[in-house]
């Protein structure tokens, strides 16, 4: 092992104390874990008694790695919403859940978003799981004046099909170049294989972006490969990828296909760092690579070890593994968030008036959530920092830990929680 990989798996073995102290000290201060909660509106008095929210995830197929977590997320912050009478005292908050089953036409989605919103006359949806889910069903929600707001969805456009779709989702613009930026810094990178999915909106917004953003850094392309959802062998690719002998291989794709790239590339003999898009942000992907994940380096909206999370992150995170028994990912945080500013957008509105609920909705700033301090930009997208990761020891760690660009001392974490 050379004295960089020592010093890199010493931070870590901090960080990892480090990491249940802070959990214990912020349980210590709160009593009870804190709910997403905004003060700036009164409790509401005019709702009737149940009020009714829809939820489109991918519950089956391979996206449920995705969507089962989003479901457990929201479940609980409804729950947490109803305990605490966030909507006023006699008012319950029912969310009906829809499947999207993995279609890949977007058929399945449009379907559950036509009857949440047509047939249920839900206030509001979140969801669905995938960007192109959202380009297929998003419409239906927009054309009835129904608020629709995307908690995974990070492909250029989701927000311009309309004034009632919002996303609490970083989209991959805002997250991609300074992951890009932070590996060239740190891993000293001046060429790059890139593979990305061509027949998926996600994938190919993905790939735009990193091809921008390897050029704004002088980072030169020695190759490009592209492959579609569902594909199995990915040998070809890379294979020619990894003849160019680049620093690192970019990739834009799904879980399903990210697996497979990661655990291939390997079985090729590349040892190299891998750079991902959201795609790869599930523990899933990681569970089912193994050691083949070590070094992964993708960019996210929130990450478990962030060396300073806030209150509201440490709560849900805890919270989370306590009523599920796993820990959560960035697409639990990013629909227990926005859950959250759905109720809150009801509870500010005071009213089921969809319209109502859209204003209220755009006008939420300066939110604590488990994201950090999240607000709306004028076109619906949400304003927050973002974080770079890489995987060590299994799991994901916050790159500048990894690379002690960030000291993390135990006086400066309990003052942070």
């Amino acid at each position: 092992m050379s004295t960089k990989q020592m010093r890199l798996v010493s931070i870590l073995l901090a960080a990892a104390l480090l990491l249940p102290m802070a959990f214990a000290a912020a349980q210590d201060e709160m009593g009870q874990p804190l709910v997403g909660s905004w003060e700036a509106c009164a409790a509401p008095t005019s709702l009737p008694e149940t009020v009714t929210i829809g939820a489109v995830f991918g519950i089956s197929g391979p996206i449920s790695v995705y969507g089962g977590p989003q479901q457990q997320a929201v479940q609980l912050a409804v729950d947490e919403i109803n305990t605490s009478s966030y909507l006023g005292d006699g008012t319950t908050l029912e969310v009906l859940f829809e499947d999207s089953a993995s279609d890949t036409t977007g058929q399945q989605a449009i379907n559950a978003m036509t009857k949440l919103v047509e047939e249920d006359m839900v206030v509001g949806v979140i969801g669905p799981t995938l960007s192109s889910e959202a380009f297929a069903a998003d419409p239906v929600a927009q054309d009835n004046s129904t608020v629709v707001l995307g908690v995974s969805n990070t492909a250029t456009g989701i927000t311009d099909m309309g004034d009632y779709v919002f996303r609490d989702s970083l989209p991959e613009g805002a997250v991609i170049p300074g992951t890009i930026a932070q590996a060239a810094e740190t891993l000293g990178l001046t060429s790059v294989g890139l593979m990305y999915g061509n027949d998926d909106d996600f994938t190919i917004s993905g790939y735009e972006v990193f091809e921008a953003a390897l050029a704004d850094n002088g980072i030169q392309i020695t190759g490009t490969e592209t492959f579609a959802k569902g594909d199995l062998d990915f040998n070809a690719q890379l294979t020619n990828l990894i003849g160019t002998e680049p620093d690192a291989i970019v990739v834009s794709a799904l879980a399903a296909e990210a697996v497979q790239i990661i655990t291939q590339s390997r079985q090729l003999g590349y040892d190299g760092p891998i750079i991902g898009g959201n795609g790869f942000n599930s523990p899933a992907v990681l569970s089912q690579t193994g050691e083949d994940s070590e070094g992964l380096i993708v960019g996210g909206a929130w990450n478990l070890g962030n060396p300073n999370p806030s209150e509201s992150s440490v709560a849900f995170a805890e919270l989370f593994e306590t009523t599920t028994g796993n820990l959560p990912d960035q697409f639990a945080a990013q629909a227990y968030t926005g859950a959250w500013l759905l109720a809150t957008a009801i509870r500010c509105a005071d009213s089921v008036d969809r319209t109502a609920v859209r204003d209220a909705l755009a006008g939420i700033t300066e939110f604590d959530s488990p994201l950090g301090v999240f607000s709306f930009d004028e076109n619906r997208n949400p304003v927050h920092d973002p974080i770079a990761q890489i995987v060590q020891g299994g799991r994901f760690v916050p790159l500048a830990v990894a690379m002690g660009d960030e000291a993390v001392e135990p006086a400066e974490t309990e003052a942070a929680i």
